[in-house]
């Protein structure tokens, strides 16, 4: 069975243009979605659709950025259209996956997308490695800074001996972050011994 999948961004927008060219492209049937973004995880007809597909069937989409905005989404959703034996067809852009010649173009733009996050990868741990070799320090700061931390060990030992709340409420931290504290100074005691 031939699919269709047509999807608009806002409601106000209109699926006829869609819904013909994909008729004209031989869909029995048209799943519609209305006021979902293409970048949207979750889309209420699509996933229907899928549901609906068996191996031999064909998804058809007006243009490429009907069914997804970005590349690797794309790339991965025609793998698992892929690997349940579904094609795949995309009119404005003439492309297809059920022909050896689409198969190709397919895996051609998919080595493409895959070489784009293996730079992107690699520029980032690069970054990384240069901002640590600077003495950066990465990462989320501490929630309970090293000054806190001294007023909350003053404040939880003798003469004081206030709860951990109290000093929380004190210092304007997590109970959480104490405890976390706590536990670190405690481990490090341990492998120090």
């Amino acid at each position: 069975m031939k699919f269709g999948y047509a999807r608009v961004s806002t409601g106000e927008q209109n699926l006829a243009l869609q819904i013909d060219a994909l008729r004209a492209a031989g869909a029995e049937r048209i799943y519609e979605d209305k006021g979902v973004s293409g970048s949207s995880v979750f889309k209420p007809a699509y996933t229907d659709l899928l549901r609906a597909a068996r191996a031999g069937d064909e998804v058809i989409v007006w243009r490429l950025d009907r069914l997804s905005r970005s590349l690797i989404t794309l790339i991965t959703e025609l793998r698992s259209l892929g690997e349940i034996g579904v094609g795949f067809r995309s009119i404005t852009e003439q492309i297809e996956t059920v022909t050896p010649a689409g198969q190709l173009f397919f895996h051609m733009v998919g080595a493409f997308a895959q070489f784009e996050r293996d730079v992107i990868r690699e520029r980032t741990n690069a970054g990384l490695q240069a901002a640590r070799r600077a003495g950066t320090k990465l990462g989320r700061p501490p929630a309970i800074n090293d000054e806190q931390w001294k007023q909350a060990k003053s404040l939880l030992t003798e003469p004081h001996n206030m709860s951990v709340v109290t000093v929380a409420g004190l210092l304007n931290v997590t109970r959480q972050a104490i405890y976390k504290r706590l536990s670190a100074e405690k481990q490090a005691e341990q492998e120090a011994a």
